[in-house]
């Protein structure tokens, strides 16, 4: 069967075909096999509040990349997909698209508003579920999860519930992170910290005795309303006579103690702060430490309650500058400093946050964490890369308490109902007909709902069908591996773990991959601010979905950000040209032998096992399958620990730099050779084979498509798989290592490159045949052999080879090219116009002369050497040694020019 493919290679039509021909096959749902171990990632899911950017596109890639490598190797293989309801973020996008209508939530009532919210949600839900597959991920659609499914939402419920009976859910007053365009609390991951150029400000806190006062320093002179101290540092001396006094507020008059705490740094303002418990961190915990009262002094929506007096409806920043104003008129304000401070934002509206202390619920965490703690320590669990263990152990010892409520419509209701008649609270998985403690039917569910991160930290067992005793989670759960960005090792691979050892007494993974963030090419962070966002979708439109994927995984190292330009992304796409354009070569000298030939073509590609260990091997084959073999045993071993870039990198160096540049180059000479010598087509097909074998987990499309051609290509019948995506993944040949043979190419690959690089160095025509001589010493056979291979890729006849005893001790005038096994010598009468050569040598060094002249002039002027700065010393100064080695080169070449 003649078999041809396209000169070049157009991936949008090859992309869809395949996809679409493993899905009808079902190859990406596993079957359960109690005699094998599964290997399962439960796919992060993506926000359901818009497309998929370039972070997904690497969270895609490297999944794909363990999952497609453990199914070839025939693991049982689960990947997971699902998507995330993203609470605040799809409240604010379904608000925002109100309001283009001029509606708001309130217009709509909740019931509406989820309409809205959920319409939203099922369309972006569709388009990102297609970007995942336009992208290549080969995970069981069949298993989908939802965040909001009937499933999820039962285990959401459920671990609540159970968490609440052991008292390790509670609702307390806390500060908490407050957004007062959303009207939620905030998680931590939810804030965004800018740094603002801002003020500080220093006023004057009368002393309730005698006529002095303190000047403390402050960013926020408008929560002074609610200040219930002044604290200052027990060691500072300035201070010490002050401790124990009050001093009052102005305006209204409000008396406050002076006191002492470890937590107020000498250095910063005046070194007395005020307090301000009911909005921030900070003073709330020194307000715990010492009993102080909270005066909260803004509302939800930032403006100022009645605790501001005459200020009450301003909203915060204005009254801020009345505050200013009023305070510089009493005298009170002592001076204004620019101060640069980081800031919370609202990540999802970029509001600016504000601590406040309020009513919610809450995981007491400590308990959950020494658990955590401890399958890390045991290595139950193992995170790569090893570092990030220490941070993971920093912050789960200094773990606080988890706010989990949010103020939202949109989300998990939290399932605790408070009765009206008894006050009491019942919490309950599914609606309870009645109070539990008195029996009364007056029951009002908490409006709140729960933080994103709660359902997400039960992703990996609620997905699996937990808490129901399923056959997946039987025999899928825990997981293998759990793969993430390192930004939220805390927030939610951290949250995971606790939640997994407490709902199934089980780790919920054995190993944590963290990927870095994507930069691009100059490491730069990438922000439509900057003008330097790839968006994945126009990535594949230009190069394809391999290049693309090829891009994002070489040169990546488990937890280090990565670049990412276009510039990377041509050198992929032209590795993905350069495969095609090689097994193109290698299915049409496959056609040719078909037609030449009467015996079965697969008859001679089936006997490639004896070319490994039979005389009929020549070096060159020898050579390239140790390599390859090096290479299987190479990367198998990085894939085993997670170093995917690494092993993509070899894979290219190998597919490039040996199979291409050297063996098929080889080849060439080989087929159109007049002298009888064994074809390089078995070798060729069966190093191709492996290569695309090698390289399917990077670049799915293009590999499967190059594979089904080879395979009816070469009346392969001996292969029973009809994809290369369930096709074994390669295993190493230990007795096809060949050290002779490596050693023996190596010598003849510095030979070719040697005479080559002398041959650019004068400028010798590319279609000039030149003279050489080559002195050996063991290797003298195997140069022997290679002495056609030598002639056509070195361009050098007439050659001889010899041994070094046979060197003669005068010769003509000659280039030596001492290598590491071999000397070359290349006679200069046949390389060059010696006449001509001698003027360029000449002239070249006689302008090089006066540079150096110029230059040592100048770095001997003591004008210049007076004024310039060092660094422009230093330069100059290098410039003049390069250009004196360079000369000094010249000469040499000029001394071995033949006299006249």
């Amino acid at each position: 069967m003649s078999i041809t493919i396209p000169r070049a290679y157009e991936p949008g039509g090859i992309e869809k075909k395949w996809y679409d021909f493993w899905l009808e096959r079902g190859y990406f749902t596993p079957r359960i096999d109690h005699g094998k171990k599964p290997f399962v990632v439960i796919m992060p899911p993506a926000n359901v509040t818009g497309k998929l950017h370039l972070g997904h596109a690497l969270t895609d890639t490297l999944e794909d990349i363990m999952v497609r490598w453990h199914r070839m190797k025939g693991a049982p293989t689960l990947w997971l997909p699902g998507t995330d309801h993203a609470g605040i973020a799809t409240q604010v996008v379904t608000e925002r698209k109100l309001a283009r209508q001029g509606l708001s939530k309130n217009d709509l009532g909740i019931e509406e508003f989820l309409k809205a919210a959920w319409e939203g949600a099922n369309e972006s839900r569709e388009a990102i579920n297609r970007q995942h597959q336009m992208l290549g991920v080969s995970c069981d659609w069949s298993r989908e999860r939802f965040t909001l499914d009937e499933g999820p939402c039962r285990a959401v419920n459920t671990a609540f519930v159970r968490l609440y009976n052991k008292s390790l859910i509670y609702r307390g007053e806390r500060m908490i992170n407050w957004c007062p365009r959303c009207q939620t609390a905030l998680s931590d991951l939810e804030v965004e910290h800018k740094d603002i150029a801002g003020h500080l400000y220093y006023i004057r806190y009368a002393l309730e005795e005698g006529d002095g006062f303190i000047t403390v320093a402050t960013t926020r002179p408008e929560t002074f309303f609610g200040d219930t101290a002044v604290a200052v540092n027990p060691e500072d001396v300035r201070y010490k006579s002050s401790i124990g006094k009050n001093v009052v507020l102005p305006f209204i008059n409000r008396k406050i103690p002076v006191i002492a705490d470890d937590a107020v740094d000498f250095s910063f303002g005046t070194g007395a702060l005020k307090i301000t418990p009911a909005h921030d961190p900070t003073d709330f915990e020194v307000a715990e430490r010492h009993k102080l009262p909270s005066i909260n002094v803004i509302e939800p929506d930032a403006t100022m309650n009645d605790n501001a007096g005459s200020y009450r409806g301003m909203e915060r920043f204005a009254c801020r500058e009345q505050v200013i104003v009023a305070l510089k008129s009493e005298g009170l304000l002592e001076k204004i400093e620019p101060y640069l401070h980081s800031v919370g934002h609202c990540n999802r509206c970029q509001t600016m946050v504000e601590p406040r202390v309020s009513w919610q619920w809450f995981v007491r965490t400590k308990p959950l964490a020494e658990k955590a703690i401890s399958v890390v320590e045991d290595g139950s669990i193992t995170i790569i890369p090893e570092r990030f263990t220490k941070v993971y152990f920093r912050w789960m010892e200094n773990i606080k308490d988890w706010c989990i409520s949010r103020q939202l419509w949109w989300g998990h209701r939290i399932p605790v109902w408070s009765c009206q008649d008894c006050g009491k609270l019942t919490a309950a998985v599914d609606e309870p007909s009645c109070c539990i403690h008195c029996g009364s039917k007056q029951l009002v569910r908490d409006p709140d709902v729960l933080d994103t991160w709660f359902s997400s930290a039960l992703w990996t067992h609620s997905t699996l069908g937990w808490p129901g005793d399923t056959e997946d989670l039987r025999y899928f759960y825990p997981t293998s591996v759990m793969e993430t960005g390192y930004d939220i090792l805390f927030f939610w691979v951290a949250r995971m773990i606790m939640m997994g050892l407490e709902d199934t007494g089980e780790v919920p993974f054995r190993s944590v991959y963290l990927h870095g963030l994507l930069r691009d090419e100059n490491g730069e962070k990438m922000s439509k601010l900057r003008g330097n966002v790839l968006d994945p979708s126009e990535m594949i439109e230009e190069y394809g979905v391999d290049a693309l994927r090829f891009a994002l995984t070489t040169g990546s190292f488990p937890g280090n950000d990565i670049n990412l330009g276009k510039g990377k992304l041509k050198s992929s796409r032209n590795f993905v040209n350069k495969l095609w354009n090689t097994t193109r070569f290698i299915l049409q000298n496959l056609d040719r032998k078909r037609h030449d030939d009467k015996a079965p073509l697969q008859e001679e590609i089936t006997a490639k096992s004896s070319l490994y260990q039979g005389q009929e091997a020549t070096i060159e084959d020898r050579w390239i399958m140790s390599q390859l073999n090096r290479l299987v045993l190479n990367v198998d071993a990085l894939m085993a620990e997670f170093q995917f870039g690494e092993a993509a990198q070899q894979i290219y160096d190998f597919v490039w730099s040996k199979f291409c540049d050297w063996y098929i180059e080889i080849a060439k000479i080989r087929f159109r050779s007049s002298q009888p010598q064994p074809s390089p087509l078995p070798v060729l097909t069966s190093t191709l084979d492996t290569s695309l074998r090698l390289l399917h987990p990077f670049m799915p499309f293009v590999t499967e498509e190059l594979w089904q051609n080879l395979r009816m290509g070469s009346d392969d019948k001996a292969q029973t798989v009809d994809s290369i995506m369930i096709a074994p993944y390669p295993v190493a040949s230990t007795s096809a290592i060949d050290p002779e043979a490596e050693r023996a190419m190596a010598c003849v690959m510095d030979i070719v490159r040697s005479i080559r690089n002398a041959r650019a160095e004068r400028k010798v025509n590319a279609e000039k045949w030149i003279a050489a001589e080559i002195y050996a010493t063991d290797l003298l056979p195997y140069l022997d052999s290679q002495k056609e291979m030598l002639e056509k890729l070195a361009r050098v006849n007439p050659l001889s080879i010899l041994s070094r005893h046979e060197r003669k001790t005068e010769k003509e005038e000659a280039l030596v090219l001492v290598l590491r096994e071999v000397e070359v010598l290349l006679p200069l009468s046949g390389m060059i116009d010696l006449t001509v050569e001698k003027e360029r040598l000449e002239k070249e060094s006689s302008a090089i002369e006066s540079i150096v002249q110029k230059l040592e002039q100048r770095l001997q002027d003591a004008n210049f050497l007076s004024k310039a700065p060092p660094l422009v010393r230093e330069k100059e100064k290098q410039k003049l040694d390069a250009l004196e080695d360079k000369l000094e080169r010249l000469r040499q070449e000029l001394l071995q020019l033949p006299s006249e």
